[in-house]
């Protein structure tokens, strides 16, 4: 089969091989049969068809009727609009199904869960843990999704921003105050300098919301915590410390939804603000 260039942006769109070729090749051509599309891409003719319909299905081709039929592609702007109302239709459908069972779901697990829970001191629900990479990326979004009032960073170089930035400009357009502590250069490794820049550049370009400085003192833990309250009655965080000697897929973070532990992180963050950082 023919590996069309451009068919690899097509994979974002959840294609199979066979359809993102097909694709990206009717791209190209406009209009085509089915017998001339597989002679183009090498796709077994025994395949085209159901490769075709399921393009169909899913918005992104025409099919104009005739001896024999004929398959056009849509606009790529209106082959990404349909794919991100793709996605809204089956999150819609998750949802409901979701909620269609809550109700004996919740009659059937949480008395269980309860009963379990009872001899848990505690001491032990404190934190949990997560793996430091996509799993800890995922608790931070989620973070970011749930904040009602404010979101405090502490981080070496934002680095990981990219990895949530859709959540965190989801909390920006909710009215969510967002402030961030980072290393100074200074205390940044030289070769990871530059990316340090990039990001601070993009951030401040980008986000202008967003409340920066620099740290002057090294950050004895990073992390981020959300909604921490004088009574100690709400907050969540997500932290970790430095552990140079562990590799990073092997680095665990803590995320605790105790709310006299977040307020603690809180306090340490506005003395760090006041007194050890500085403006960029």
């Amino acid at each position: 089969m023919v590996d069309e260039p451009g068919a690899d942006l097509l994979e974002h769109l959840g294609l199979t091989e066979y359809e993102g070729t097909a694709l990206t090749k009717l791209l190209e051509l406009g209009r085509t049969t089915a017998p001339d599309l597989a002679e183009a891409t090498g796709i077994p003719k025994a395949r085209i068809y159901g490769v075709l319909d399921s393009l169909a299905d899913e918005g992104y081709v025409k099919i104009i009727p005739g001896r024999p039929k004929v398959y056009q592609p849509k606009e790529p702007a209106d082959i990404l609009d349909r794919a991100v109302e793709n996605r809204r239709q089956d999150y819609e459908s998750y949802r409901e199904s979701v909620e269609d069972l809550r109700s004996s779901f919740l009659e059937r697990f949480q008395p269980r869960y309860e009963s379990a829970s009872e001899d848990i001191r505690p001491a032990e629900e404190l934190f949990y843990v997560v793996d430091v990479g996509r799993a800890s990326e995922r608790e931070t979004r989620q973070l970011y999704h749930d904040a009602e009032r404010e979101v405090c960073v502490l981080s070496k170089s934002f680095a990981f921003f990219e990895a949530v930035e859709p959540a965190v400009r989801d909390a920006l357009d909710r009215g969510v105050s967002v402030s961030a502590i980072l290393h100074h250069p200074d205390r940044v490794e030289p070769e990871k300098r530059e990316r340090h820049h990039e990001v601070v550049s993009y951030i401040r370009e980008s986000y202008p919301a967003i409340d920066l400085r620099y740290s002057t003192e090294a950050l004895p833990w990073r992390g981020t915590f959300v909604d921490p309250s004088p009574d100690y009655s709400t907050g969540r965080a997500i932290l970790l410390v430095d552990e140079e000697e562990v590799p990073n897929h092997m680095r665990q973070a803590a995320i605790t939804e105790n709310g006299s532990f977040v307020a603690g992180l809180a306090r340490y963050f506005e003395l760090a603000w006041a007194h050890d950082t500085t403006p960029l």
